[in-house]
């Protein structure tokens, strides 16, 4: 082998060199395992103006999956048109409600400072905090927005989880004063944890049925939270993130409420710390239009669906994540159901199963419908309106997920 020497140290010794520096450089700065995420949108009435978010801290909640003795937060101001301004910003173990656990509140920092301005269409990461999170608790993160301009206030609308804001910088407070309730994440949208060896996650990217609708509040009831539970109670599996990439009313194909599946795939999904697989489970929206067309592009049939998911699929592939589909779950006497779309629905549930293109499946149709009348839900997993799941649907999704799936 050709080697050429530098003074006295060959260029083989220098690359050891090197890459002894690496591993002690990444020893320092650990890999990354995301524990909990949303897919982030735009908030509806975004015009000029000052919003009365100005001067008033914002404590939200998540519910994590893995834990971690080191984590950092993801901001992000990807729908703004303006830079976001964050003054002060904390994190702790939420205690419920405002209030957090004593002794768990840690200041974050930004390149070490205090504040950090995020410019329009980025995401910002906190530095690390070492901090101690339990698998399945709760997290609160605390941070101040000065007054400042904002147009396109990025946010995920339906969080089915109560978060709180209060009047001027209480980032640091134990309780919240004179706190009041919100039930949607603005400006923040990630919380990843060091890695250790075994560290993944699994993304589930969906709509209104991943994002958990008609689920009861604060209680993480949602498939992808039960998936994450019976994950823990695996000594195999306990090292696996589950990120909840749902949006209601989310299509493959158009955008409607938040971008396509397709037009936000990089970063919701691909983007996302230490992701080994993503479950796809799209489709019924873009179906639904079929009953009452009203724009061209709606007019979508199976073949243009099966390509739209084959692109997710391929995408994942080439960014080495597997890629598991999901059968669309029924939607028969739903306020948008017709013959020609349960036509559609069939289709593509089959090709999902035959096709190949996925590296697994996870049957949601056929854990959820009626054994009957197979084109309705199980009347005991219908919340009543014939299109999502209740508690007991989304635990049945939840624990039908094969967990061999994530061995691979």
């Amino acid at each position: 082998m050709f080697k050429r020497s530098i003074g006295l140290v060959s260029i083989p010794l220098l690359l050891l060199v090197l890459s002894a520096s690496g591993s002690a450089q990444s020893a320092k700065h650990p890999q990354w395992v995301g524990t909990w995420a949303t897919a982030p949108m735009l908030a509806d009435g975004g015009g000029f103006h000052v919003h009365p978010f100005a001067d008033l801290t914002l404590r939200e909640i998540a519910h994590v999956s893995v834990g971690g003795d080191q984590l950092r937060i993801r901001f992000t101001n990807e729908f703004g048109l303006d830079p976001l301004t964050i003054g002060a910003a904390h994190v702790a173990l939420s205690a419920g409600g405002s209030l957090i656990k004593e002794g768990t509140d840690h200041a974050l920092a930004f390149g070490g400072a205090a504040s950090v301005i995020i410019p329009p269409g980025a995401v910002m990461y906190s530095d690390p905090v070492a901090l101690a999170v339990a698998p399945l608790s709760d997290v609160a993160v605390s941070f101040y927005l000065p007054s400042q301009v904002m147009r396109g206030e990025t946010y995920h609308s339906f969080a089915d989880q109560d978060s709180i804001t209060a009047s001027g910088d209480q980032t640091g407070a134990n309780e919240l004063p004179q706190a009041a309730k919100l039930q949607s994440w603005y400006f923040f949208d990630g919380i990843d944890v060091a890695a250790v060896e075994g560290s993944r996650a699994i993304v589930t990217l969906g709509d209104s049925i991943t994002d958990g609708a008609h689920s009861p509040v604060n209680a993480n009831l949602r498939w992808p939270d039960v998936l994450a539970a019976r994950l823990q109670q695996d000594h195999s599996f306990d090292r696996v993130g589950v990120l909840n990439a749902g949006i209601g009313g989310n299509r493959v194909l158009n955008d409607t409420t938040g971008p396509s599946a397709l037009a936000r795939l990089d970063r919701d999904v691909l983007a996302q710390s230490g992701v080994r697989y993503v479950i796809v489970l799209e489709s019924i929206n873009d179906i639904g239009r079929l009953a009452h067309l009203s724009a061209p592009e709606d007019d979508i049939t199976a073949a243009r669906l099966e390509q739209g998911l084959k692109q997710i699929a391929d995408a994942a592939h080439e960014h080495g994540i597997k890629a598991f589909g999901a059968t669309i779950t029924p939607y028969g006497g739903a306020g948008y159901s017709c013959a020609r779309g349960e036509q559609v629905r069939e289709d593509v549930n089959n090709w999902i199963r035959t096709s190949g293109v996925f590296d697994g499946v996870v049957d949601f149709d056929k854990i959820t419908q009626d054994p009957q009348n197979p084109t309705r839900f199980n009347p005991l997993y219908d919340s009543g309106d014939h299109l999502h799941p209740s508690d007991a649907g989304y635990k049945a999704m939840g624990e039908g997920v094969d967990l061999a799936l994530f061995n691979r």
